[in-house]
Protein backbone atom coordinates (compact mmCIF):
# COMPACT_ATOMS: atom_id res chain seq x y z
CA UNK A 1 0.00 0.00 0.00
CA UNK A 2 1.53 3.34 -1.04
CA UNK A 3 0.25 5.10 2.06
CA UNK A 4 2.14 2.67 4.34
CA UNK A 5 5.45 3.07 2.52
CA UNK A 6 8.11 5.14 4.29
CA UNK A 7 8.99 6.60 0.90
CA UNK A 8 5.48 8.02 0.54
CA UNK A 9 5.74 11.82 0.87
CA UNK A 10 2.02 12.50 0.52
CA UNK A 11 0.11 14.12 3.38
CA UNK A 12 -1.37 10.79 4.46
CA UNK A 13 1.95 9.02 4.10
CA UNK A 14 3.79 11.54 6.26
CA UNK A 15 0.92 11.46 8.77
CA UNK A 16 0.96 7.66 9.10
CA UNK A 17 4.69 7.50 9.88
CA UNK A 18 4.72 10.46 12.29
CA UNK A 19 1.46 10.08 14.25
CA UNK A 20 1.36 8.12 17.52
CA UNK A 21 -0.34 4.98 16.23
CA UNK A 22 -0.64 3.43 19.71
CA UNK A 23 -2.74 6.36 20.92
CA UNK A 24 -4.73 6.17 17.70
CA UNK A 25 -5.50 2.50 18.39
CA UNK A 26 -6.52 3.33 21.97
CA UNK A 27 -8.91 6.03 20.75
CA UNK A 28 -10.38 3.63 18.18
CA UNK A 29 -10.87 1.11 21.00
CA UNK A 30 -12.86 3.65 23.02
CA UNK A 31 -14.99 4.55 20.00
CA UNK A 32 -15.67 0.86 19.36
CA UNK A 33 -16.65 0.31 22.99
CA UNK A 34 -18.87 3.37 22.71
CA UNK A 35 -20.83 1.61 19.97
CA UNK A 36 -21.18 -1.47 22.17
CA UNK A 37 -22.42 0.52 25.15
CA UNK A 38 -25.01 2.35 23.09
CA UNK A 39 -26.35 -1.02 21.94
CA UNK A 40 -26.43 -2.17 25.56
CA UNK A 41 -27.75 0.88 27.41
CA UNK A 42 -29.79 3.14 25.14
CA UNK A 43 -32.75 0.99 23.91
CA UNK A 44 -34.22 0.67 27.41
CA UNK A 45 -33.84 4.42 28.03
CA UNK A 46 -35.48 5.30 24.69
CA UNK A 47 -38.37 2.91 25.37
CA UNK A 48 -38.91 4.38 28.82
CA UNK A 49 -39.37 7.90 27.40
CA UNK A 50 -41.67 6.65 24.62
CA UNK A 51 -39.21 6.81 21.72
CA UNK A 52 -38.02 4.25 19.19
CA UNK A 53 -35.54 1.78 20.70
CA UNK A 54 -33.06 2.63 17.95
CA UNK A 55 -33.26 6.42 18.45
CA UNK A 56 -30.11 6.91 20.54
CA UNK A 57 -28.22 4.15 18.73
CA UNK A 58 -28.65 5.68 15.28
CA UNK A 59 -27.80 9.18 16.51
CA UNK A 60 -24.73 8.06 18.43
CA UNK A 61 -23.49 5.95 15.50
CA UNK A 62 -23.52 9.16 13.49
CA UNK A 63 -21.85 11.15 16.26
CA UNK A 64 -19.09 8.56 16.71
CA UNK A 65 -18.48 8.36 12.95
CA UNK A 66 -18.11 12.15 12.84
CA UNK A 67 -15.86 11.97 15.90
CA UNK A 68 -13.55 9.51 14.17
CA UNK A 69 -13.36 11.76 11.12
CA UNK A 70 -12.65 14.82 13.31
CA UNK A 71 -9.86 12.99 15.15
CA UNK A 72 -8.14 11.93 11.92
CA UNK A 73 -8.74 15.23 10.11
CA UNK A 74 -7.45 17.44 12.93
CA UNK A 75 -4.43 15.18 13.54
CA UNK A 76 -3.27 15.94 9.99
CA UNK A 77 -2.70 19.61 10.88
CA UNK A 78 0.61 21.22 11.78
CA UNK A 79 1.07 22.94 15.18
CA UNK A 80 0.47 26.25 13.41
CA UNK A 81 -2.78 24.89 12.00
CA UNK A 82 -3.79 23.69 15.46
CA UNK A 83 -3.18 27.18 16.88
CA UNK A 84 -5.35 28.77 14.21
CA UNK A 85 -8.11 26.20 14.61
CA UNK A 86 -8.09 26.62 18.40
CA UNK A 87 -8.26 30.42 18.19
CA UNK A 88 -11.20 30.31 15.81
CA UNK A 89 -12.90 27.58 17.84
CA UNK A 90 -12.38 29.40 21.14
CA UNK A 91 -13.83 32.63 19.76
CA UNK A 92 -16.89 30.85 18.32
CA UNK A 93 -17.40 28.78 21.48
CA UNK A 94 -17.22 31.91 23.65
CA UNK A 95 -19.84 33.68 21.54
CA UNK A 96 -22.16 30.64 21.52
CA UNK A 97 -21.68 30.06 25.26
CA UNK A 98 -22.68 33.67 25.88
CA UNK A 99 -25.67 33.15 23.55
CA UNK A 100 -26.94 30.29 25.73
CA UNK A 101 -27.63 32.83 28.47
CA UNK A 102 -30.07 34.61 26.16
CA UNK A 103 -31.41 32.01 23.73
CA UNK A 104 -30.34 28.76 25.36
CA UNK A 105 -32.55 25.81 26.22
CA UNK A 106 -33.11 25.53 29.97
CA UNK A 107 -32.75 22.00 31.35
CA UNK A 108 -32.83 21.30 35.10
CA UNK A 109 -32.40 24.98 35.89
CA UNK A 110 -29.31 25.52 33.70
CA UNK A 111 -28.91 27.19 30.31
CA UNK A 112 -26.06 25.31 28.63
CA UNK A 113 -27.51 24.18 25.31
CA UNK A 114 -28.54 25.70 21.98
CA UNK A 115 -31.26 23.79 20.14
CA UNK A 116 -30.27 22.72 16.61
CA UNK A 117 -32.04 20.29 14.25
CA UNK A 118 -31.26 16.80 15.58
CA UNK A 119 -28.82 18.06 18.20
CA UNK A 120 -28.70 20.10 21.39
CA UNK A 121 -25.32 21.83 21.12
CA UNK A 122 -23.37 22.54 24.32
CA UNK A 123 -20.78 25.14 23.22
CA UNK A 124 -18.86 25.01 26.51
CA UNK A 125 -17.72 21.46 25.65
CA UNK A 126 -15.65 22.93 22.82
CA UNK A 127 -14.15 25.54 25.12
CA UNK A 128 -12.19 22.82 26.94
CA UNK A 129 -9.82 21.80 24.10
CA UNK A 130 -9.77 25.17 22.34
CA UNK A 131 -9.03 27.22 25.45
CA UNK A 132 -6.31 24.76 26.49
CA UNK A 133 -4.48 25.35 23.19
CA UNK A 134 -5.08 29.12 23.14
CA UNK A 135 -3.88 29.58 26.72
CA UNK A 136 -0.80 27.44 25.95
CA UNK A 137 0.09 29.67 23.01
CA UNK A 138 -0.42 32.85 25.02
CA UNK A 139 1.71 31.60 27.93
CA UNK A 140 4.45 30.35 25.59
CA UNK A 141 4.51 33.59 23.59
CA UNK A 142 4.61 35.63 26.80
CA UNK A 143 7.70 33.69 27.88
CA UNK A 144 9.29 34.12 24.46
CA UNK A 145 8.75 37.90 24.29
CA UNK A 146 8.50 40.07 27.39
CA UNK A 147 6.74 42.75 25.34
CA UNK A 148 3.82 40.42 24.75
CA UNK A 149 1.67 40.11 27.87
CA UNK A 150 0.47 36.62 27.06
CA UNK A 151 -0.04 35.53 30.65
CA UNK A 152 -2.28 38.52 31.39
CA UNK A 153 -4.34 37.88 28.25
CA UNK A 154 -4.69 34.18 29.12
CA UNK A 155 -5.89 35.04 32.63
CA UNK A 156 -8.34 37.57 31.17
CA UNK A 157 -9.84 34.98 28.81
CA UNK A 158 -10.01 32.47 31.67
CA UNK A 159 -11.92 34.96 33.83
CA UNK A 160 -14.36 35.55 30.94
CA UNK A 161 -14.87 31.80 30.57
CA UNK A 162 -15.38 31.49 34.33
CA UNK A 163 -17.98 34.27 34.30
CA UNK A 164 -19.94 32.64 31.46
CA UNK A 165 -19.88 29.17 33.02
CA UNK A 166 -20.85 30.51 36.44
CA UNK A 167 -23.79 32.33 34.85
CA UNK A 168 -25.20 29.22 33.13
CA UNK A 169 -24.43 27.74 35.79
CA UNK A 170 -22.02 24.87 35.04
CA UNK A 171 -19.74 24.60 38.06
CA UNK A 172 -18.42 21.15 37.07
CA UNK A 173 -17.23 22.38 33.67
CA UNK A 174 -15.71 25.45 35.34
CA UNK A 175 -13.85 23.22 37.80
CA UNK A 176 -12.37 21.12 34.97
CA UNK A 177 -11.26 24.14 32.91
CA UNK A 178 -9.79 25.74 36.04
CA UNK A 179 -7.84 22.58 36.87
CA UNK A 180 -6.53 22.37 33.30
CA UNK A 181 -5.48 26.04 33.31
CA UNK A 182 -3.67 25.68 36.64
CA UNK A 183 -1.95 22.56 35.29
CA UNK A 184 -0.65 24.58 32.37
CA UNK A 185 0.51 27.39 34.65
CA UNK A 186 2.40 24.86 36.79
CA UNK A 187 3.99 23.16 33.76
CA UNK A 188 4.84 26.62 32.42
CA UNK A 189 6.99 27.33 35.47
CA UNK A 190 4.62 29.14 37.84
CA UNK A 191 6.25 29.74 41.20
CA UNK A 192 5.34 27.02 43.71
CA UNK A 193 4.11 29.60 46.23
CA UNK A 194 1.72 30.96 43.61
CA UNK A 195 0.56 27.40 42.85
CA UNK A 196 -0.27 26.91 46.54
CA UNK A 197 -2.03 30.28 46.56
CA UNK A 198 -4.02 29.27 43.47
CA UNK A 199 -5.02 25.98 45.10
CA UNK A 200 -6.17 27.90 48.16
CA UNK A 201 -8.18 30.19 45.94
CA UNK A 202 -9.76 27.17 44.27
CA UNK A 203 -10.74 25.75 47.65
CA UNK A 204 -12.28 29.10 48.52
CA UNK A 205 -14.16 29.15 45.22
CA UNK A 206 -15.46 25.65 45.95
CA UNK A 207 -16.70 26.77 49.34
CA UNK A 208 -18.34 29.76 47.70
CA UNK A 209 -20.08 27.54 45.15
CA UNK A 210 -21.37 25.39 48.02
CA UNK A 211 -22.89 28.47 49.67
CA UNK A 212 -24.19 30.24 46.55
CA UNK A 213 -25.53 27.40 44.39
CA UNK A 214 -28.25 25.17 45.87
CA UNK A 215 -27.61 22.31 43.39
CA UNK A 216 -23.93 22.21 44.37
CA UNK A 217 -24.83 22.17 48.06
CA UNK A 218 -27.38 19.42 47.46
CA UNK A 219 -24.87 17.20 45.65
CA UNK A 220 -22.22 17.63 48.32
CA UNK A 221 -24.69 16.89 51.12
CA UNK A 222 -26.01 13.81 49.32
CA UNK A 223 -22.45 12.62 48.84
CA UNK A 224 -21.73 12.97 52.56
CA UNK A 225 -25.08 11.64 53.74
CA UNK A 226 -27.48 9.52 51.64
CA UNK A 227 -30.35 10.60 53.88
CA UNK A 228 -29.80 14.25 52.95
CA UNK A 229 -31.61 13.83 49.63
CA UNK A 230 -32.26 11.69 46.58
CA UNK A 231 -29.28 9.41 45.88
CA UNK A 232 -31.25 6.95 43.76
CA UNK A 233 -28.95 6.88 40.72
CA UNK A 234 -25.73 6.41 42.69
CA UNK A 235 -27.30 3.68 44.84
CA UNK A 236 -28.54 1.76 41.78
CA UNK A 237 -25.15 2.19 40.09
CA UNK A 238 -23.29 0.73 43.07
CA UNK A 239 -25.74 -2.19 43.15
CA UNK A 240 -25.07 -2.77 39.44
CA UNK A 241 -21.32 -3.08 40.05
CA UNK A 242 -22.01 -5.57 42.83
CA UNK A 243 -24.35 -7.60 40.64
CA UNK A 244 -21.83 -7.69 37.79
CA UNK A 245 -18.98 -9.08 39.83
CA UNK A 246 -15.77 -9.98 38.01
CA UNK A 247 -17.15 -11.21 34.70
CA UNK A 248 -20.58 -9.57 34.50
CA UNK A 249 -24.02 -10.96 33.83
CA UNK A 250 -23.46 -10.97 30.08
CA UNK A 251 -24.36 -8.62 27.21
CA UNK A 252 -28.01 -7.56 27.42
CA UNK A 253 -28.56 -9.29 30.78
CA UNK A 254 -28.21 -6.22 33.01
CA UNK A 255 -31.14 -4.56 34.76
CA UNK A 256 -29.74 -1.19 35.83
CA UNK A 257 -30.35 0.31 32.37
CA UNK A 258 -34.08 -0.31 32.91
CA UNK A 259 -34.22 1.89 36.01
CA UNK A 260 -31.52 4.56 35.61
CA UNK A 261 -32.64 7.70 33.70
CA UNK A 262 -29.04 8.47 32.65
CA UNK A 263 -27.92 4.88 31.98
CA UNK A 264 -26.80 5.81 28.44
CA UNK A 265 -25.02 9.00 29.47
CA UNK A 266 -23.57 9.93 32.86
CA UNK A 267 -23.95 6.42 34.36
CA UNK A 268 -23.01 4.31 31.34
CA UNK A 269 -20.07 2.76 33.20
CA UNK A 270 -22.57 1.24 35.66
CA UNK A 271 -24.16 -0.62 32.76
CA UNK A 272 -20.70 -1.78 31.66
CA UNK A 273 -19.95 -2.97 35.19
CA UNK A 274 -23.15 -5.01 35.46
CA UNK A 275 -23.06 -6.60 32.01
CA UNK A 276 -19.32 -6.99 31.41
CA UNK A 277 -17.90 -7.10 34.93
CA UNK A 278 -15.05 -5.53 36.84
CA UNK A 279 -12.34 -6.96 34.58
CA UNK A 280 -13.68 -5.16 31.49
CA UNK A 281 -14.12 -1.96 33.52
CA UNK A 282 -10.48 -2.18 34.65
CA UNK A 283 -9.38 -2.72 31.04
CA UNK A 284 -11.42 0.35 30.06
CA UNK A 285 -9.78 2.32 32.84
CA UNK A 286 -6.42 1.08 31.55
CA UNK A 287 -7.15 2.45 28.07
CA UNK A 288 -7.90 5.90 29.50
CA UNK A 289 -4.76 5.75 31.62
CA UNK A 290 -2.70 4.62 28.63
CA UNK A 291 -3.80 7.62 26.54
CA UNK A 292 -2.92 10.04 29.35
CA UNK A 293 0.49 8.49 30.10
CA UNK A 294 1.34 8.01 26.43
CA UNK A 295 0.56 11.66 25.73
CA UNK A 296 2.81 12.80 28.59
CA UNK A 297 5.64 10.47 27.58
CA UNK A 298 5.60 11.85 24.04
CA UNK A 299 6.41 15.28 25.53
CA UNK A 300 9.62 14.22 27.27
CA UNK A 301 11.73 14.94 24.20
CA UNK A 302 9.71 17.99 23.12
CA UNK A 303 11.47 21.37 23.11
CA UNK A 304 8.65 23.64 21.91
CA UNK A 305 7.00 25.25 25.01
CA UNK A 306 3.72 25.72 23.14
CA UNK A 307 3.47 22.02 22.28
CA UNK A 308 4.32 20.98 25.84
CA UNK A 309 1.76 23.32 27.42
CA UNK A 310 -0.99 22.60 24.89
CA UNK A 311 -0.59 18.83 24.99
CA UNK A 312 -0.40 18.88 28.81
CA UNK A 313 -3.68 20.78 28.94
CA UNK A 314 -5.40 18.46 26.47
CA UNK A 315 -4.22 15.34 28.32
CA UNK A 316 -5.28 16.79 31.68
CA UNK A 317 -8.72 17.68 30.33
CA UNK A 318 -9.27 14.22 28.86
CA UNK A 319 -8.05 12.36 31.93
CA UNK A 320 -9.94 14.58 34.39
CA UNK A 321 -13.20 14.19 32.47
CA UNK A 322 -12.89 10.40 32.55
CA UNK A 323 -11.97 10.45 36.23
CA UNK A 324 -14.91 12.67 37.22
CA UNK A 325 -17.41 10.47 35.38
CA UNK A 326 -16.17 7.17 36.79
CA UNK A 327 -15.47 8.48 40.30
CA UNK A 328 -18.93 10.04 40.65
CA UNK A 329 -20.56 6.80 39.45
CA UNK A 330 -18.60 4.90 42.11
CA UNK A 331 -19.56 7.48 44.76
CA UNK A 332 -15.95 8.55 45.28
CA UNK A 333 -16.82 12.21 44.65
CA UNK A 334 -20.12 14.15 44.53
CA UNK A 335 -22.14 13.44 41.38
CA UNK A 336 -21.46 15.62 38.36
CA UNK A 337 -23.21 15.40 35.01
CA UNK A 338 -20.08 14.79 32.96
CA UNK A 339 -19.84 12.26 30.15
CA UNK A 340 -17.32 9.45 29.80
CA UNK A 341 -15.20 10.32 26.72
CA UNK A 342 -16.32 8.44 23.57
CA UNK A 343 -18.49 6.08 25.66
CA UNK A 344 -21.42 8.14 26.94
CA UNK A 345 -24.21 9.35 24.69
CA UNK A 346 -23.95 12.97 23.57
CA UNK A 347 -23.08 14.67 20.30
CA UNK A 348 -21.41 17.81 21.68
CA UNK A 349 -19.29 15.85 24.14
CA UNK A 350 -18.05 13.17 21.75
CA UNK A 351 -17.18 15.68 19.01
CA UNK A 352 -15.43 18.03 21.47
CA UNK A 353 -13.39 15.12 22.88
CA UNK A 354 -12.52 14.05 19.32
CA UNK A 355 -11.37 17.61 18.58
CA UNK A 356 -9.11 17.53 21.64
CA UNK A 357 -7.68 14.11 20.79
CA UNK A 358 -7.07 15.17 17.20
CA UNK A 359 -5.17 18.20 18.49
CA UNK A 360 -3.15 15.99 20.84
CA UNK A 361 -2.23 13.60 18.01
CA UNK A 362 -1.23 16.52 15.78
CA UNK A 363 0.93 18.17 18.44
CA UNK A 364 2.70 14.93 19.43
CA UNK A 365 3.53 13.83 15.90
CA UNK A 366 7.24 13.35 15.23
CA UNK A 367 8.54 16.44 13.49
CA UNK A 368 11.78 16.79 11.58
CA UNK A 369 13.86 19.78 10.59
CA UNK A 370 12.04 21.78 7.94
CA UNK A 371 8.55 20.71 8.99
CA UNK A 372 5.92 23.43 9.42
CA UNK A 373 6.05 24.58 13.08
Amino acid sequence: MPVLSRADTSTLGRWWWTVDRWTLVAIATLIGFGYVMMLAASPAVAERIGQSRSLFILKQVGFLAIAGAITIGVSLLSPRGIRRLAMAGCAIALVLTAATLVAGVEIKGARRWIALPGLSLQPSEFLKPCFAVVSAWLIAEGRRSHRFHGMAIAIGIFLLVALLLKSQPDIGMLAVITAVFFTQLFVGGLNLALVVLALGGSAGAGAGAYVLFPHVRSRVERFLDHAAGDSYQVTRALEAFGNGGLLGRGPGEGHVKDVLPDAHADFVVAVAGEEFGMIVCLLLLGVFGFIVLRGLLRLLAESDPFVVLAASGLVASFGLQAFVNMASTLHLIPTKGMTLPFISYGGSSVMAVALGMGMLLALTRRRHHGDVP
